[in-house]
């Protein structure tokens, strides 16, 4: 079972961000696909430090676009996507030295933590984009 579905919201209009936004959920939909199968803990730490390897190169590529495009509303969504790295990295944090996790909390704040930034930000640079 999916986690997050891809949905045409999503987009934001540049074939490039866009791969990159369906190939992160794929990322996100495997972890959660594997922790609902019982993966071990150092396995939930790599694949979270392959998603934010992923997600950091994804939002440079997001920010370079927006400088590009003089994108008006860049200061506030590159500071989103400081937070929403930084929100990663705790949750990294967490399971690496807790040495456990709540498998629940885990996919519910992935699934919150995307949904809700594509649903804001990506949303709005969508808009700022030709169709």
């Amino acid at each position: 079972m999916s986690l997050i579905k891809w949905r045409d919201e999503f987009s934001v209009g540049v074939p490039e961000v866009d791969y990159e936004h369906q190939e992160l959920i794929e990322l996100i939909n495997d972890l959660h696909r594997s922790v609902q199968e019982g993966v071990t803990r150092d396995q939930v730490v790599a694949r979270l430090g392959e998603i934010f390897a992923q997600i950091a190169a994804h939002f440079a590529l997001e920010e370079k676009v927006m400088q590009e495009t003089r994108y008006r509303a860049f200061p506030e969504h590159k500071t989103d996507h400081e937070a929403l790295l930084d929100d990663l990295r705790d949750i990294m944090d967490e399971v690496e030295d807790d040495g456990e996790f709540n498998e629940a909390q885990l996919t519910s704040d992935l699934d919150r933590w995307f949904s809700e930034h594509f649903r804001t930000h990506d949303a709005k640079l969508h808009q700022a984009f030709p169709h």
